[in-house]
């Protein structure tokens, strides 16, 4: 896992066309704005990780989200 440290309104970039920035930080809670292709998944781990424990596979899973 990489860790990064970021400040209001930085963002990082996933390989070449994924944005990830810092909209806003409250107390313990940051709010993220990510900016991806249509083709890229993306999906909070709390809605993902019960549907794994279902599913039994991940491919699965995705697939089905999708």
């Amino acid at each position: 896992m990489l860790v990064l440290s970021r400040k209001w309104n930085e963002a990082i970039i996933i390989d070449g066309n994924i944005r990830i920035t810092v909209l806003g930080i409250r107390g313990n809670q940051i709010r993220l704005g990510i900016e991806a292709p249509s083709s890229v998944g993306i999906f909070r781990e709390e809605l993902c990780v019960p549907a794994l424990a279902l599913e039994g596979s991940e491919a699965a899973t995705f697939s089905a989200v999708r």
